[in-house]
């Protein structure tokens, strides 16, 4: 895999204590191509006075790129009200998607359990959503969730929508967790993948519903040469989101951690052979 077929991306959670501006010029000053944006970096802004096309126009001016705009989770499952303003959250996040020229809406599964076919039905329903912004779901399943907590529910509950406009999210971390670490998702096709989000898991000392201990790539157990190899046989071409929280990581400087997990990303990167070489 050359080095420069996937553009990487800075997830802002792996910088969660950085404001935004200053997250930004450090994504931009230490190499990362571009972005990801959450739900939260919205809201902090609007309990901050500033609007959606404020953060619009200030990433923008970056002149990095957004591979993905966080939706928000709950709404798998949501009812009444509750469903209405989810829904609303996750149709400005897809204009702000599309305002600033990206092409995919993440979301996390919902934690909970629930009926299999509600959940396909709001699939289709925010399929609909994205497809009208010109973007696609991006779907994460949450190995610590209730229900979808593996690559195999979340892809059952994606074929029961059957959506165009709705695929998988892969990510590492996840993947790991639940058993499917290395070439853990040899089956998936191609065309299921429609982003990919990475960071490491410890070796030891996992505790039962944390996520806050995601590590750099090749500090842990993730097998990444067998991740990005497969990731390149299955013709893989959209960005690379580094997303890894961490409190430790949050202690430091930012743009050292950033820094080290985007050089050691390109090192892992860098060793792939490509096929048929």
């Amino acid at each position: 895999m050359p080095p420069t077929q996937n553009k990487l991306a800075l997830h802002t959670w792996t910088l969660d204590t950085t404001p935004l501006a200053e997250l930004l010029a450090i994504a931009r000053s230490t190499g990362w191509d571009g972005v990801e944006l959450r739900r939260l970096d919205f809201e902090r802004a609007a309990a901050a006075g500033q609007s959606e096309g404020h953060v619009v126009e200030l990433v923008r001016r970056s002149g990095l790129a957004v591979s993905a705009v966080g939706v928000g989770s709950g709404w798998m499952f949501s009812l009444g009200p509750d469903r209405a303003q989810l829904l609303d959250l996750f149709t400005r996040s897809c204009v702000s998607a599309a305002a600033l020229g990206c092409s995919v809406a993440m979301s996390p599964v919902d934690k909970d359990h629930g009926d299999l076919r509600q959940a396909a039905a709001s699939i289709r329903e925010v399929g609909d959503i994205a497809a009208q912004h010109g973007v696609r779901l991006a779907l994460e399943f949450n190995s610590q969730a209730a229900q979808f907590n593996s690559l195999d529910s979340v892809r059952e509950v994606l074929a029961v929508a059957a959506h165009p406009a709705c695929g998988l999210l892969l990510d590492t971390y996840h993947l790991q967790r639940s058993g499917r670490g290395g070439r853990g998702f040899s089956e998936v096709a191609p065309e299921e993948i429609v982003y990919v989000q990475y960071s490491d898991v410890p070796r030891h000392g996992l505790q039962p519903g944390y996520t806050l201990d995601r590590l750099p790539p090749g500090a842990g157990a993730v097998a990444f040469a067998e991740v990005f190899a497969l990731l390149a046989e299955k013709g893989y071409a959209g960005a690379l989101s580094y997303e890894a929280p961490n409190p430790a990581a949050w202690a430091r400087d930012p743009a050292q951690v950033a820094r080290e997990a985007l050089v050691a990303t390109r090192a892992l990167l860098s060793a792939q052979v490509p096929t048929g070489a």
